[in-house]
């Protein structure tokens, strides 16, 4: 009799600590699940990064595959970056063109979505978003992919897109009106042809020092043609990018007086700028300023 009272009594409080205990973790297992339920996505470089921030905002986990401050075009992933794409949802990048090393790292790869946000036809300039609708085409392809692998949050995305198509329509009327009445519309670029859509948006001519890679060569030759040019049409101003060195810059402006002004390609930045939390838009804006006073426009 003792026996079975001892039994029961047992029993009962070993109950009443599992429903305790039970009971309490599944209280606690929606914070944690909350926590961990956002989507997991790795962007290549800035471009993708901005972007997905911009459209993703609190629904995703973000990070940067390529680190704020390094040369983009010359990134080698680490084991350790291979691994954040496999451990990912989502993986974005903007071209095998821009982004070369991106094929042997997503060969065999499984169990991520992958989307190429800037894809271009062979021969055409890989740098889509130097231009505000070429970056809102790769913000639409990124709004399409969250919203196919994340669809409970599809009009987020959404909304977040519409709001995004807002603020380039109102930067591409700001290229349009302050571009419009300039002194001059030769933009001599000492650096690689990024900008080659901006130029032709917005009827300016660009003159760069090498092609649409990073790869090409910066000869002695191109560089004393630019220099003849800039002689000959009176240019008081020449651009650069703030991934490039500002040897051949200064080169230019000692030879021919002018001006060197920056141009910022967005697709690396520096780690001051992606600490700060400078946005697409910040630098586009910078990137119009910089025109109008290069090109002495009207404003």
């Amino acid at each position: 009799m003792k026996k079975g009272i001892f039994t029961f009594l047992l029993l009962f409080i070993l109950g009443v600590f599992g429903w305790w205990w039970f009971g309490a973790e599944e209280k606690a297992s929606p914070v944690f699940k909350e926590a961990h339920s956002r989507l997991k996505v790795v962007a290549s470089g800035y471009v993708p990064y901005d972007l997905l921030r911009t459209i993703g905002g609190d629904k995703i986990e973000l990070s940067q595959l390529i680190p704020a401050g390094a040369e983009p075009h010359h990134f080698e992933p680490t084991p350790g970056a291979i691994i954040s794409i496999r451990q990912a949802d989502l993986f974005v990048y903007i071209s095998p063109e821009i982004e070369p090393w991106a094929a042997d790292i997503l060969k065999g790869m499984q169990g991520v979505q992958v989307v190429e946000a800037g894809p271009v036809l062979e021969g055409e300039d890989p740098h889509v978003w130097i231009t505000p609708y070429g970056a809102l085409a790769m913000a639409q392809e990124i709004e399409k992919a969250l919203s196919h692998v994340d669809p409970k949050n599809k009009s987020y995305y959404r909304q977040n897109l519409k709001q995004f198509e807002k603020q380039i329509q109102s930067l591409h009327a700001a290229f349009k009106q302050g571009l419009a009445r300039c002194k001059t519309q030769e933009m001599v670029h000492v650096g690689h042809r990024a900008f080659g859509a901006l130029a032709h948006d917005y009827g300016l001519e660009l003159h760069a020092l090498s092609g649409t890679s990073h790869q090409g060569e910066h000869s002695v030759r191109r560089l004393a043609e630019l220099v003849k040019l800039i002689k000959a049409r009176q240019i008081t101003a020449v651009f650069t990018e703030e991934m490039l060195a500002p040897d051949l810059a200064r080169t230019v402006s000692a030879e021919t007086g002018v001006n060197v002004l920056p141009l910022y390609t967005v697709h690396g930045v520096s780690k001051e700028d992606f600490t700060s939390g400078k946005t697409y838009l910040d630098f586009m804006r910078q990137n119009l300023a910089n025109l109008q006073l290069g090109l002495q426009c009207q404003i």
